[in-house]
């Protein structure tokens, strides 16, 4: 694809970022409000997915309904997610529509009204929503070894919120929150595909409010020190035990952070890895096992996930004990580095063929550092990464910081899980 990108600073605050690609007729559009769970206190917990649920609900010109149809009406696709640290709407049209997407989208952003009734039937949807995800518990591990992790932090805070604080938030709770923080010098506008740029300035300036409000402060960060082991057991009546041990990570900044995705593709990030080959296809311990990494502004986290049978508790300890034993102190092959490092390459390069990856790549890339994070230079970084720094770094993680451990599982064989863990891990 030939393409042309530009970063410009609104007078409002905002920043715009386009990426011309004119060999495509489609535009992806995303509205990144630097808004996250991390923003939140313990008692608006869930306001950031709250309000973004809201925003389809309804505005002063348009009900819930005719937004909807009027996005399908020019054949677009129109949808939200809430991060730790932004919110985003995005959507993707016909390069002829993008105008008219785009007047949807910012109406959306900046005119919801949020009906005392749509409030009402959207808080029930939300709590549903809680339910339904603490049903699964293959990914609820992974938020309550978040909130443990994190302590009284707020990024430890749930994405989705608790029954009990969404239950208790009104109406104008809520529509206080979206009015703090959706405004336009918290927003950065990502638009990737068949525009030009100074046409889509002209649009975006038009749909969006001119003033410049006061910046607001960042989520509180956890000090390295704040750092304290743990294990959490949580009972419910299941068939599998799903385990989550790990440690606090790096930020995105850190400049270690392209030796990590190797260390953790190569550890459970893939089919060839360590644990996938050790743990589910020579042992059958699993169905699923992986290792991941989330990084933040001013920190993150490394984990590793498994879900397993309640018979199979000290042969998956073991197995997991040797597994990391030798990925530590013997650290990678030179063929997992080069395997590793063209996978990387070709997921970043693969991804860039998607007007929707540009556009969302594009903005977290301004978020994240400030400017745009050129593919080449990101590869050139990534094969500059040693053997011996993805030892180091795997060392740093998992040596030299105990390992924390969260599990949901049969109350009949969570004392056994604890009990094969700190034979493991507490001697």
């Amino acid at each position: 694809m030939t393409q042309k990108i530009q970063v410009i600073s609104l007078s409002n605050g905002a920043q715009l970022l386009v990426e011309e690609i004119p060999t495509v007729r489609s535009v992806a559009a995303g509205i990144f409000i630097q808004v996250g769970s991390r923003n939140e206190s313990p008692e608006t917990s869930g306001a950031s997915h709250f309000v973004e649920h809201m925003i389809f609900k309804g505005t002063a010109h348009h009900s819930a309904r005719e937004i909807a149809e009027l996005f399908e009406n020019i054949g677009g696709q129109l949808n939200a997610y809430t991060a730790k640290e932004y919110t985003c709407v995005y959507g993707r049209t016909l390069d002829e529509d993008v105008d008219r997407a785009l007047e949807l989208m910012f109406e959306m952003v900046f005119h919801s009204t949020f009906s005392e009734n749509e409030f009402l039937t959207e808080k029930k949807v939300v709590m549903e929503e809680i339910r339904m995800y603490e049903d699964t518990p293959d990914e609820l591990v992974h938020d309550i070894f978040s909130q443990k992790l994190y302590g009284n932090f707020s990024m430890g805070h749930p994405i989705l919120g608790t029954l009990q604080n969404i239950s208790e938030m009104t109406r104008d709770d809520l529509y206080q929150y979206y009015k703090k923080h959706y405004t336009a010098n918290n927003m950065v506008i990502a638009i990737a595909g068949n525009v030009r740029a100074d046409s889509i300035r002209t649009i975006v300036e038009s749909h969006m409010p001119s003033e410049e409000m006061p910046h607001l402060p960042y989520g509180e960060a956890q000090p390295e020190e704040a750092y304290q082991t743990f294990v959490e057991c949580v009972p419910k009546q299941l068939e599998q035990v799903h385990i989550c041990l790990g440690v606090p990570g790096i930020s995105f900044m850190d400049e270690r952070r392209h030796a990590l995705s190797i260390m953790n593709h190569v550890l459970g990030g893939g089919m060839s890895s360590r644990l996938f080959q050790g743990l589910r296809e020579q042992r059958g311990l699993a169905y699923s096992v992986y290792s991941y990494t989330s990084c933040y502004q001013n920190g993150g986290a490394a984990g590793i996930y498994i879900g397993t049978g309640q018979d199979k508790i000290p042969e998956f300890f073991a197995a997991f004990h040797q597994q990391m034993e030798e990925f530590i102190q013997k650290g990678i092959t030179d063929e997992e580095l080069s395997r590793t490092q063209k996978m990387l390459k070709s997921g970043l390069y693969m991804g860039l063929e998607s007007t929707n990856s540009r556009m969302t790549r594009l903005a977290r890339s301004i978020m994240m550092y400030g400017k745009y994070d050129d593919p080449q230079e990101v590869v050139e970084k990534i094969y500059a990464v040693k053997k011996e720094e993805v030892q180091k770094i795997a060392c740093e993680l998992f040596e030299n910081v105990p390992l924390s451990l969260c599990v949901i599982g049969d109350s009949a064989v969570l004392s056994q899980v604890q009990q094969e863990f700190e034979h493991w891990y507490r001697k």
